[in-house]
């Protein structure tokens, strides 16, 4: 991944950067794509005002809410989209010699001033079938944008949901790393997992590039390959050690540890527990805690967490108290983590009392070792006292589910509202250019998401709406809102003089995820058997869908 590119694009004063990945460029599609605006440019139709939905129809890991994300990178693309010679050039060759000049002649020209984006706010909690985009614009360049915006939705919102349902299960006030990079399915899906991650309510990131590019915290301290790495405390060379308010001066912290790894060994509240420790990993904390004094975590299961990690850790620990420093803590990266985490903490608690070191028993423990929902909620049944998690592999690779399933459907072309008929229900969709509200019960919670005729008046709070299942006409309900959320707002206004909304900063935006989903009902949330979240039409497009329904499918005839 290379520095951000700068943008091209000049708007309402503004200048908007290109894509995070360069490769992100219009190229970045499906062949079809070019092959239907060929046949559109061909028929004189490419210019034809179409109206394009993107959604997905079910949530993922048997949910029942998804967090949307990725439309920043989104109107990134938008806003930079431009051929260059090298990509027309390319194209030519990549179509049948047949094509006209004339059509990349159109191409060279060809950006998105004539389209306009509207998307509900990043990080909102989502549902299936209600619009995450609205595509406006001429049909050849709206088709163009279809595979790359899929794209750019699909995985950020499936990783994003996937960290959102970790935070749920671990609790508000564990904190939650993510660790995944070396796991995931490539460079570009390592920084977007560490991103959306971000996004979806985890602490920080091990990624270094990520760190750097869009201002996430980073955490982490060393591998079992650097405990291994040392034999002995003769190793270590220069074993002197400012005070932490530099004062004075510690000219041998290595005899210090020894002293107290003895005093822990000969004390009668722990003298039970361990005999002789590891004294290559007892270096190895050692030289650690030399280079960073302030703030020292270790790797405690390369030999023994019981005998050998916890009791070295907690002499290192201890001599960095005697100069200021508070040492961070312990990571558990295998075993029973749960009883390794008790039985960490009872020691922790024992050295406190028996040294009188006030707030040791506090030391924080975080567990790693491939941890995924089940592994949490398993933890908290049994009981466990981690502070911290390190999740990777089942996380940013969303292994309990491979996509989210976005489609990009067209539900109007020059005015007129189209249909796409299946015989699976669930694929049927919803025609128009419709309007989108969320509204609130007299609880505060999210009770239903509806979507309306653009041209139907809004609903208002206080009024009674009936709200219908969109293919289900038995399923409806009456709702007299306490509060009402306009959904779809203007992203990309393109040339047209509309208001636009300002794209957040990456934080702002998982803080208000965060405060999204706590204001979810319970059990919406829950991780085993969800309520399902009603999405509803109004009357009047409801029987509008069933008119089109009928009047777009052909009558069958029986010989």
């Amino acid at each position: 991944m290379v520095e951000k590119v700068k943008a091209n694009c000049n708007y309402s004063g503004r200048v908007v950067e290109g894509p995070t990945n360069p490769i992100v460029t219009p190229l970045l599609t499906d062949l079809y794509q070019f092959t239907m605006a060929y046949a559109y440019w061909k028929a004189n139709k490419h210019q034809e005002r179409a109206v394009f939905d993107l959604y997905f129809r079910k949530n993922p890991f048997g949910g029942e809410y998804t967090v949307f994300a990725g439309l920043e990178e989104c109107i990134r693309l938008i806003a930079n989209f431009k051929f260059t010679e090298d990509d027309i050039s390319f194209i030519r060759e990549s179509l049948p010699g047949s094509c006209e000049d004339g059509f990349f002649d159109y191409l060279r020209g060809l950006d998105c001033s004539e389209v306009e984006v509207y998307a509900i706010a990043e990080g909102s909690a989502v549902f299936p079938k209600v619009p995450l985009l609205r595509i406006e614009g001429p049909i050849a360049v709206a088709q163009l944008l279809e595979t790359p915006l899929v794209n750019l939705i699909n995985f950020a919102s499936l990783v994003a949901t996937n960290a959102a349902r970790h935070r749920f299960v671990a609790g508000k006030s564990k904190s939650l790393l993510e660790f995944g990079l070396r796991r995931a399915q490539g460079p570009d899906g390592g920084l977007s997992a560490s991103k959306y991650c971000y996004l979806g309510g985890f602490d920080a990131t091990s990624n270094v590039a990520a760190g750097r590019l869009f201002g996430i915290p980073l955490r982490g301290t060393h591998s079992h390959a650097f405990v291994s790495s040392y034999m002995s405390p003769d190793e270590i060379i220069d074993k002197s050690l400012q005070s932490a308010d530099g004062s004075s001066s510690c000219e041998d912290f290595v005899s210090s540890v020894q002293t107290w790894i003895n005093k822990i060994q000969w004390s009668n509240s722990l003298r039970d527990i361990f005999g002789e420790t590891n004294q290559s990993e007892l270096a190895a904390f050692t030289s650690y805690a030399l280079a960073f004094p302030r703030s020292f975590l270790a790797l405690v299961d390369t030999y023994d967490v019981m005998r050998s990690g916890i009791p070295n850790f907690c002499a290192v620990a201890l001599a960095l108290n005697d100069l200021g420093y508070k040492a961070v803590g312990i990571r558990l990266d295998s075993g029973d983590l749960a009883y390794l985490s008790c039985e960490a903490r009872k020691f922790f608690i024992a050295v406190e009392k028996e040294f009188g070191v006030p707030g040791f028993g506090k030391m924080g423990i975080t567990a790693s070792n491939d941890l995924n929902e089940e592994t949490l909620d398993a933890l908290n049944k049994q009981g466990h006292e981690v502070d911290s998690y390190g999740i990777g592999t089942y996380l940013v690779t969303c292994y309990a589910q491979a996509a989210l399933g976005c489609v990009f459907k067209l539900v109007e072309i020059n005015n007129q509202p189209r249909i796409k008929l299946s015989e699976d229900v669930s694929k049927v969709s919803i025609p128009c250019k419709k309007r989108s509200y969320r509204l609130y019960g007299r609880e505060g919670y999210p009770l239903v998401d509806i979507m309306t005729g653009e041209n139907e008046p809004s609903p208002k709070v206080g009024e009674r709406i009936l709200c219908r299942h969109p293919f289900n006409e038995s399923k409806r309900a009456y709702v007299v809102p306490q509060q009402v959320e306009e959904l779809l707002k203007c992203y990309w206004p393109g040339s047209s003089e509309k208001p636009r909304e300002d794209l957040p900063p990456l934080k702002d935006i998982r803080d208000s995820c965060i405060k999204q989903l706590e204001r979810m009902r319970p059990d919406h949330m829950r991780r085993l058997n969800p309520t399902p979240y009603k999405v509803s039409v109004s009357a009047k497009l409801y029987d509008f869908i069933h008119f089109l329904w009928l009047n777009e499918a052909p009558v069958g005839e029986l010989q």
